[in-house]
């Protein structure tokens, strides 16, 4: 199998041109790390002084530390965050052996949460990193305290149809150029995505320079969600292209054990973006349950 890249020596430096732009919009990190896992080098950045049960974030598809600027300053409220560049992905990791499935992305995942060497931690992922972060749950779930998904990608519901076919135009050379813009405003509901928009600018980048060589994940079977016990905080974006949400919401809600599923109508996969601060006021809300939950035992 094929590894994950840039494709060409310039490709990464404007890439990484863009990266540094957009990574001057977030809080100044606290520690910076670059993580060694059996499949490549995980980069992980930490914001806040260590203490207390910390937050750490995955994030969509070439979205890299990056994509949580609307979020950071807001979560940083609930003590230290981690926020890392997924491995296989554009970004500060390397990918250096190839990843062949869900048990892969688990086991990278996993070691990096032990070399954190923080007892336990609450887990965010967004889109690709939603489903990520459910499959660490569902194969690995021992440093878990909760599990928050954020409009989660092949999680409670498949791909549509229409999402494959605009995804297949932003890879055929001669198209990608005007499809890459169009994609990123459909998944953002027909808004206009500003060019000037760091987060924007860092995942248009990463699908412009980088061949990714990640498999197609894989929907969770019905046994592997009922046996998910850290609690659950799941968005789901109401207008979603990713999936049906509706359909992605009833199944959350009939199978996970211990879940808050919200159904938010009118938001886009960008939900985060579009939200934030009622996004984050419900997160600190649910993380702070689980916090009591926790000193009760």
């Amino acid at each position: 199998m094929r590894l994950g890249g840039f494709v060409s020596p310039q490709a990464r430096a404007e890439y990484d041109e863009a990266y540094d732009r957009g990574f001057g919009a977030l809080p100044e990190p606290a520690e910076q790390r670059d993580i060694e896992t059996a499949f490549g080098t995980a980069r992980v950045y930490r914001f806040g002084d260590r203490g207390g049960t910390p937050l750490v974030l995955l994030p969509g598809r070439a979205g890299t530390a990056v994509m949580w600027e609307p979020n950071l300053a807001g979560l940083l409220a609930h003590g230290p965050v981690y926020a890392l560049d997924l491995i296989g992905e554009p970004g500060r990791s390397e990918q250096t052996a190839p990843i062949r499935g869900a048990a892969d992305q688990a086991a990278w995942l996993s070691t990096v949460l032990a070399e954190l060497d923080e007892p336990a931690v609450h887990l965010v992922g967004y889109s690709f990193g939603g489903w990520l972060a459910a499959n660490l749950a569902v194969r690995a779930p021992e440093r878990l305290a909760s599990l928050t998904l954020i409009d989660p990608v092949q999680t409670f519901a498949r791909f549509p149809l229409q999402l494959l076919a605009r995804t297949a135009l932003t890879l055929v050379p001669g198209v990608r150029r005007w499809a890459r813009p169009s994609f990123l405003d459909w998944v953002s509901g027909g808004a206009e995505v500003d060019s000037g928009d760091p987060v924007a600018t860092v995942i248009d980048e990463g699908m412009r320079t980088y061949t990714i060589a990640l498999p197609t994940p894989a929907v969770f079977t019905d046994e592997q969600l009922r046996a998910v016990r850290v609690p659950v905080l799941v968005f789901i974006a109401g207008r979603s292209v990713m999936h049906d949400g509706g359909r992605a919401a009833a199944r959350a809600r009939e199978l996970l054990p211990d879940v808050r599923v919200e159904l938010w109508p009118s938001a886009t996969h960008a939900i985060a973006g579009e939200d934030p601060e009622r996004v984050e006021a419900r997160l600190l809300e649910f993380l702070t349950e689980v916090e009591r939950g926790r000193a009760a035992r």
